[in-house]
């Protein structure tokens, strides 16, 4: 691949689920404006959604360009939510879809836990633990990808925050029961966020955002842990899961890197302490490194190394895709 003529542009993609984030830049210049929608792409038969994408990317494009100037777009790079297993419809229709609206010639299609790795550490080895409400580890020696976990709530996400909301309000009910390893100060916080627990079945199991609402129970397991010692034990067999999912992907030889990326980790020292303790534990030879961005930041690195020619990150056909059109 022949490197970008001098001042082609970029455009870097962040799909999730509160909608689409946007960077539009020159691998000379560098990002010149960022927008954000507040809609996510939906899914249908073929995952997500190619048609909807494009319509929220086109008049997000517009209100970029409309900052930044005319700026030829020649490459895009979009890391998404569901692109491993949701991805198919995005990967056969995108690239065609981005090069008549705007005559891109180069797509990267990335997983967000590519984009959250790549955000984090760049194109050095090592590992990434990406947090919220689920869980997912991405590791890479460079010649090509491994992750483990993030098989949503009901399979895995093991020790994410829908993970941690759950063991909690679990504890909160055992405490209701009079079983053993219940928690008082649990349900007290459970029936301070939610009301009275034995209506929290009804309330929970019809919802469609079962996993964001376990999640949000996790601050207040971290806020108990200083004083009870079954929000600690939650926290520290979440941390031990975070360390095992960081084992099964992190490259061996040499020291490796090793960062936390995502909203999982605000909750702070009740969590980072153990998981510490456990990486330390798991993975000797291990550093852990604070992340150097968001998956949005990673999305720009990509566009920005694709743009400019000098993209070395290993390729998989669902991890990390490139097409690149003929004329380049």
């Amino acid at each position: 691949m022949t490197g970008a003529s001098e001042g082609s542009g970029f455009l870097a993609v962040d799909s999730g689920g509160s909608g689409l984030r946007a960077v539009i830049g020159t691998a000379e210049r560098g990002p010149l404006a960022r927008r954000a929608s507040g809609e996510p792409v939906r899914t249908g038969e073929r995952g997500i959604d190619p048609e909807h994408f494009m319509a929220q990317l086109v008049p997000l494009v517009g209100a970029l360009t409309a900052e930044a100037g005319a700026v030829p777009l020649t490459t895009v790079a979009v890391g998404a939510a569901g692109m491993a297993s949701l991805g198919d419809g995005l990967r056969a229709e995108l690239p065609g879809a981005l090069a008549r609206e705007w005559g891109v010639r180069r797509v990267a299609l990335a997983a967000d836990a590519v984009t959250a790795y790549v955000g984090a550490l760049g194109p050095r080895p090592g590992a990434v633990i990406a947090g919220g409400t689920g869980l997912i580890a991405v590791g890479t020696d460079l010649t090509g990808w491994r992750r483990a976990d993030g098989w949503g709530h009901l399979l895995g996400d093991c020790g994410g925050g829908a993970w941690i909301g759950r063991a909690g309000l679990e504890a909160a009910l055992r405490a209701h029961d009079g079983r053993q390893d219940g928690s008082a100060r649990l349900l007290a916080c459970a029936e301070e966020r939610f009301g009275p627990v034995a209506g929290l079945p009804g309330a929970l199991y019809p919802r469609p955002d079962r996993p964001a609402v376990l999640a949000s129970f996790a601050p207040h397991v971290a806020a108990c842990a200083d004083e009870d010692p079954v929000a600690a034990g939650i926290l520290r067999t979440a941390a031990r899961h975070m360390a095992d999912s960081a084992a099964a992907v992190c490259p061996s030889g040499g020291e490796a890197r090793v960062a936390v990326t995502g909203g999982l980790f605000e909750l702070g020292d009740p969590l980072l302490g153990p998981l510490d303790e456990e990486l330390a534990r798991r993975l000797p030879r291990a550093r852990r490194v604070p992340a150097e961005g968001d998956p949005l930041h990673g999305s720009v690195r990509i566009a920005a190394e694709l743009s400019s020619g000098s993209l070395t990150l290993p390729r998989d056909e669902k991890m990390l895709s490139v097409t690149v059109r003929s004329g380049d």
